[in-house]
């Protein structure tokens, strides 16, 4: 997190900007890491600070806190949110960077959750409490053809069995913005402060319309955060039209290479849901159809983060 300057300078300028919020308040920091996100809200005049991290960088956290003097203000516990205890009966705050790759995956949202139904107080902050998924579609003929298509023959062998696979598996990388060829599409909004541990679980339906022709190789998702208690609206985005973050973006490549000329739309529905062996893995599915002058396609996909 710490050399990621979009979003840890986002959670500084959140708690230094908006001190209103923290000023003699208990506040828990839930999977503290290194404790910078405590140090923060200790320097914004939180009254104590309960850093959790179930990582041997807990220790870490514990030397950094006595090192900057401020080990009257916040007590690192080492151990599992659901396994600990804390020395008070509520929070004011829970503050948390939870969020994963595609928002979702191998994250600590349910941690955050069990965290704010038993300590967060009525009308508690929990912060960030805003997520939303996005999905836009690119064109990105050289690498799919570098990856994926390659299985096709390899040293005039058939291999595409590998390539079934690899269409599979989620690529997390950078997109450059000039590949967009669609809208921006609105998939899911999360509040953190109301929602229940099922609704990370959804269907949403999508219409990514082209603004210019040209061929789609691949579906991109990518998230927002914001921060809608401070005193006016903070937060930052991992899209490709964004600085760049450690999370990037998520690319889903299609089978079908998708001619599509301006005006047209690819729809169809992703449905997302923690994997039932392993919740912190993620399946989706992708439904989508194209009937457009050039090219007529209906296909559903499925895409599996491990």
């Amino acid at each position: 997190m710490l050399k990621d300057v979009v979003r840890t300078k986002t959670y500084q300028n959140v708690i230094y900007r908006n001190k209103f919020l923290f000023q003699n308040k208990v506040v828990l920091d839930v999977g503290a890491g290194t404790g910078i996100l405590s140090l923060f809200c200790a320097k914004a005049g939180a009254a104590h600070v309960y850093a959790v991290e179930c990582s041997h960088m807990a220790d870490m956290a514990k030397q950094i806190v006595e090192t900057n003097g401020l080990s009257d203000v916040i007590t690192v516990l080492k151990g599992k949110i659901e396994e600990i205890e804390l020395p008070v009966a509520n929070v004011d705050i829970i503050i948390s960077e939870w969020m994963g790759y595609f928002l979702l995956f191998e994250n600590m949202l349910n941690t955050v959750l069990y965290a704010r139904d038993k300590w967060l107080v009525n009308d508690g902050v929990v912060l960030p409490d805003k997520a939303s998924l996005y999905l836009t579609a690119i064109e990105d003929a050289e690498y799919k053809d570098d990856k994926i298509e390659f299985w096709n023959k390899v040293y005039g062998f058939d291999m595409s069995c590998i390539k079934k696979q690899a269409l599979m598996e989620p690529l997390v990388d950078t997109v450059d913005q000039k590949q967009i060829v669609t809208n921006c599409q609105l998939l899911k909004t999360m509040d953190i402060s109301k929602m229940s541990p099922g609704d990370a679980s959804f269907t949403a339906p999508f219409k990514l319309i082209a603004e210019r022709d040209d061929y789609i190789h691949a579906l991109v998702a990518y998230f927002d955060v914001s921060f809608t208690r401070c005193h006016k609206l903070m937060g930052f985005s991992t899209g490709p039209k964004s600085r760049a973050t450690h999370w990037k973006q998520t690319v889903l490549y299609l089978e079908d290479v998708l001619t599509i000329c301006e005006g047209e739309a690819i729809t169809g529905s992703m449905t997302v849901a923690p994997n039932k062996k392993n919740p912190r893995d993620v399946d989706i599915m992708v439904k989508y159809s194209l009937s457009g002058r050039r090219c007529v396609v209906s296909r559903v996909q499925f895409y599996k983060m491990r």
